[in-house]
């Protein structure tokens, strides 16, 4: 099954990362009465730098508490000895979402001054765009940790050479390898890469060496068939050519 995987892993990370983000945007937006700006950060500064803090600097720290009650108190309510391995790895990649958030927070400036100088600058906390933090988690998932399904005081690496290396926070841990996803299987309901269309020039996801596992593509001529050179006629009706493309369309084999 796909309990314990990389990929539940990052789906674990990446949602608790998205509900920081979504909420904590909510709030400097005024959409929730809960929560605002960071109040935290007012009157502060650096005078003799010349800046100060103001506008809205994202309160981040609601919405990472925000996402550990949403997300984490029903996983801790679970309960049973078989679950707790795969529970302790969940809570922690949760987090793991959650710090990637911190980790890409920014500060924003806005220069005040005559003529367009930077006399004084007003500056705020911002998070980063989801994309960039959905990348970082990408990265994090490509270098994911296999872990020891048997939890004992803490969770530790499955290789015993690599133990002493600490986990990091914003680690993403699995427990169980990955099946392959590349040949279906009904049981598991993974449908496979075969008949899938993929472009033959990309070296990315999408690309045909990486999407047909090596298997291989085939080439077929599909012939497109539509309206075009379109022309208003007075009055009062559209007059077009009727065009035909034919396209290369590939798929895995």
């Amino acid at each position: 099954c796909f309990v314990g995987t990389k990929e539940t892993a990052f789906i674990y990370a990446v949602t608790s990362a998205g509900l920081v983000h979504s909420v904590t945007r909510s709030c400097s937006a005024g959409n929730m009465t809960e929560c605002s700006c960071d109040v935290s950060l007012r009157h502060g500064g650096s005078a003799s730098e010349g800046w100060h803090w103001g506008g809205c600097s994202d309160d981040i720290h609601y919405g990472m508490s925000f996402s550990r009650k949403f997300l984490d108190v029903p996983l801790k309510n679970v309960t049973g000895k078989s679950g707790n391995g795969l529970v302790a790895m969940n809570l922690h990649n949760n987090e793991a979402g959650r710090q990637a958030v911190a980790k890409l927070m920014s500060v924003d400036c806005r220069c005040h001054g005559v003529s367009g100088s930077c006399a004084v600058k007003t500056c705020w906390k911002t998070m980063s765009s989801f994309e960039k933090i959905g990348r970082f988690l990408k990265d994090r998932y490509e270098n994911s940790i296999q872990i020891s399904d048997r939890l004992k005081k803490k969770l530790r690496r499955k290789e015993k050479s690599q133990r002493k290396i600490p986990i990091g926070k914003e680690d993403l841990l699995y427990v169980n390898k990955s099946p392959n996803y590349c040949v279906e299987d009904l049981k598991l309901g993974i449908p496979g890469t075969q008949g899938r269309e993929c472009n033959r020039t990309s070296q990315g996801p999408d690309g045909c060496n990486l999407l047909c596992c090596g298997r291989g593509y085939n080439t077929h001529v599909v012939r497109h068939v539509e309206r075009c050179e379109c022309k208003f006629v007075w009055c009062c009706y559209v007059r077009c050519r009727r065009c035909e493309t034919m396209t290369d369309v590939h798929t895995c084999k």
